[in-house]
């Protein structure tokens, strides 16, 4: 198994809309919560203002945390290409710098990136977003504890 990797992840929502970064598989288009891995030597904080920038092409304030969580990749339906994957991802609500900025695919791009779309959250449910379980977090408005555990 890889070594566990750190991960932060914004939950930007404006409007009632979140914004997600639009990406393609084998299995058609999915959506993700901008952020990315931590590098050795950043912050969480410093890591996902450098991730929204590279994807979303924003400069974020980052708010607070607000879920963790685990993704054991042997526990769930990619199983058969993540099977050594264990990351720890942090997600952390933010709202843009600008509430008016222009939102780009950013400066570097996930390579399954195609688009960074603003998704009204009534219509969360609809699309194919990973983690699934947050989604439904957000847009049913449910408190919940921090630590989700080994979701998706």
């Amino acid at each position: 198994m890889k070594p566990v990797r750190n991960s932060c992840k914004a939950v930007i929502v404006q409007d009632r809309k979140v914004l997600l970064t639009k990406n393609r598989d084998d299995f058609g288009f999915f959506h993700l919560f901008p952020g990315g891995g931590q590098e050795p030597g950043e912050t969480l904080t410093e890591a996902l203002a450098r991730e929204c920038m590279e994807e979303v092409g924003a400069e974020i304030q980052v708010v607070d945390l607000i879920h963790i969580r685990e993704y054991i990749g042997k526990n769930h339906e990619f199983a058969q290409w993540d099977a050594d994957v264990h990351q720890v991802e942090f997600y952390f609500r933010c709202h843009l710098r600008d509430p008016h900025a222009t939102i780009t695919d950013g400066t570097n791009p996930d390579a399954n990136q195609v688009a960074v779309e603003w998704i009204d959250i009534d219509e969360l449910h609809r699309i194919r977003l990973y983690p699934k379980t947050l989604g439904k977090i957000i847009a049913e408005e449910i408190r919940m504890n921090v630590y989700l555990g080994d979701i998706n």
